[in-house]
């Protein structure tokens, strides 16, 4: 080799290192448009990457220099959460308007369609072509820069949001299908709502049009990747956005799975939670989980391709016990090995009943003082911050001043573990800051049931007042999951108390929850143009359902007939009606009659 190549080539060498001694540890990808966009109707059909500490997203953002001039508008998906997708649009001075929005399935396992429309007045966003959320109010009128269209995967630092990182989690990887514009034309359009949109340009993501999009190479403050080029692969049809270290970068998998955990259920099942999704086969065979003197009769995996439910012969929950685990592999094109490996099974502590929590403080009297969930515990939160107002002297309609002083704001999701049954579950509220009606709102869900839509606590019960907003509950998953989505501002809770509900042998027909006529509330309300009806029977009945309007007139039969036990979701497409309230009335056997309320805004 000449001298001269010998000099570029140590050059080449230094810059090499010197790019690797400065960049970052992990490598994201980001797709952008080289184009700006004002106003219209974004959409995009994508699997978002089902890892803790990973953010998944499709969104809108004006390039700015400083945060006056900031406007963005996102979906995304925070890996934590399987049953959540955040909303959020961003407003001059980096104001954030979020929604923590429920979801009833679980959008890592297969493809859905998201979409948000952005007009000077209004932002909506979409999922599967239905509105499920919508913003008005004077900041949308600050929404006014164009903006590019962008997707990407990113880990951030900020563990109060997306949970922990841990590197186990690499590769993580997800799915984009396609994604389309349309431009905002009142009037004059054919898609989207009113027909105000008209449909500008489809994206298949076959490959990369280099006219459209640029790979981006940047970073930001808070994320613990720079977005890397080579993490953005066409393949079969779709785009790849892939999260790797700075070594295995594209949508290659060398690492192995590892168990993340393993915990014992009140059935006397264990579940094994691995890094990442693993080979069904391998996964369902008995003989790759080894517990001593346990017989494993069965191996479950769940929808997820990252849990198995392993269900025991012999297991005796007063003893601890090692899990072993050989041979499961992962889904990658080599597949990977597990190594052989142990991990202890956490174990039960079971609550008393009552279970009385001070959400947001300390342990008071007979009061669990706040934690945040994990395998290891058996309650806890999942978002939000702690608030003491230490000014407030007296809360009223009270004696449990302490516990309605500190609260958990901002809060997304609220789990407890208990044996499957019915539950009181008694959510507790003060609002305690300067307020005026409508200032915080939210929803809660529970169950995956709506218990209560537009909650505003200051119009309920005033300030420095204590309230309680209750509901039954049917657990089948040892695990009450409560969210909390923020309609305007950001949802709160000062306490959670769980009762059992417990019945004698020949009354558990009638009175468990699973087995009792119930009509709940529509979902989403309010809707536009369709939602979803819920109701249970607990016996082989004629019924009828019906919608009618505020001044009786019936305008749609939904179900009639007979129908034998269970649960039963009837969509409503109210597309050919006008705006306003509408009633639907569920009538079983001609005697159990139950009505509610729902509210279709065009």
């Amino acid at each position: 080799m000449g001298k001269m190549k010998k000099v570029l080539v140590l050059v080449l060498l230094l810059v090499t290192n010197v790019l690797v001694l400065n960049g970052k540890n992990y490598k994201g990808a980001e797709y952008r448009t080289k184009k700006d966009f004002l106003y219209g109707r974004f959409e995009a059909r994508y699997i978002p990457a089902n890892r803790e500490g990973v953010v998944s997203s499709f969104f809108t953002y004006h390039e700015i220099t400083d945060s006056t001039g900031w406007n963005e508008i996102d979906t995304e998906f925070v890996g934590r959460y399987s049953n959540i997708i955040q909303f959020n649009s961003i407003t001059p001075g980096q104001k954030f308007h979020i929604r923590s929005n429920f979801v009833d399935y679980d959008p890592y396992i297969e493809y859905h369609t998201y979409a948000f429309e952005w007009t000077p007045e209004y932002v909506a966003w979409f999922v599967d072509g239905e509105e499920v959320y919508r913003q008005t109010g004077e900041h949308i009128s600050t929404l006014e820069y164009p903006q590019k269209i962008m997707m990407n995967i990113w880990n951030p630092i900020y563990t109060n949001w997306v949970g922990t990182w841990n590197d186990y989690a690499l590769p993580a990887f997800s799915y984009y299908d396609w994604i389309s514009y349309s431009s905002y034309t009142p009037g004059a359009g054919d898609y989207g709502t009113g027909n105000n949109f008209t449909m500008q340009w489809k994206d298949e993501l076959e490959f990369w049009d280099q006219d459209r999009w640029d790979l981006a190479t940047h970073t930001f403050g808070g994320n613990l990747c720079d977005f890397e080029p080579s993490n953005i692969v066409f393949k079969d049809g779709s785009m790849i956005l892939c999260l790797t270290d700075a070594i295995d970068t594209g949508f290659v998998d060398v690492k192995k799975p590892e168990v993340k955990w393993a915990r014992e259920y009140f059935d006397n099942s264990i579940v094994v939670m691995f890094s990442e999704e693993v080979e069904k086969t391998v996964a369902e065979t008995e003989e790759n989980y080894l517990i001593a003197n346990v017989e494993i009769t069965e191996a479950i995996q769940s929808s997820d391709r990252m849990s198995v439910r392993l269900v025991t012969k012999d297991y005796n929950r007063e003893n601890n016990y090692i899990l072993i685990v050989l041979g499961i592999q992962d889904d990658a094109q080599a597949p990977n090995i597990i190594d052989l490996r142990g991990t202890a099974i956490n174990k039960i502590n079971e609550l008393e009943f009552p279970i009385i929590i001070n959400v947001g403080g300390g342990e008071i009297t007979e009061y669990l003082g706040d934690q945040e969930w994990s395998e290891k515990v058996e309650y806890g939160y999942w978002g939000g911050d702690v608030r003491y107002w230490s000014q407030v002297d007296d809360i009223l309609n009270t004696e449990d001043d302490e516990i309605y002083k500190s609260e958990r704001v901002g809060l997304t999701t609220y789990k407890i573990r208990v044996p499957n049954g019915s539950y009181k579950v008694s959510l507790l509220f003060a609002k305690n800051e300067n307020a005026e009606n409508g200032d915080r709102v939210f929803d809660i869900v529970a169950e995956n049931q709506i218990v209560q839509n537009n909650v505003d606590i200051f119009t309920l019960a005033g300030k420095n007042t204590a309230h309680i907003i209750e509901t039954d509950l049917m657990v089948s998953d040892e695990i009450i999951d409560l969210y909390f989505p923020e309609l305007i501002d950001s949802a709160f809770v000062n306490g959670i108390i769980v009762n059992k509900i417990t019945t004698d042998v020949n009354e558990r027909k009638s009175e468990n929850l699973i087995n009792k006529f119930r009509l709940y509330q529509n979902h989403p309300n309010p809707f536009n143009p369709t939602t979803q009806i819920s109701f249970n029977i607990p016996e082989v009945s004629d019924i009828s359902l019906e919608i009618y309007d505020v001044v009786g007139n019936k305008v749609k039969t939904l179900a009639k007939g007979k129908y034998t036990p269970g649960d039963y979701k009837i969509k409503f497409d109210a597309s050919l009606l006008s705006s306003g309230i509408y009633f639907y009335q569920l009538i079983s056997n001609g005697n159990n009659i139950a009505t509610k309320k729902m509210l279709f805004l065009k």
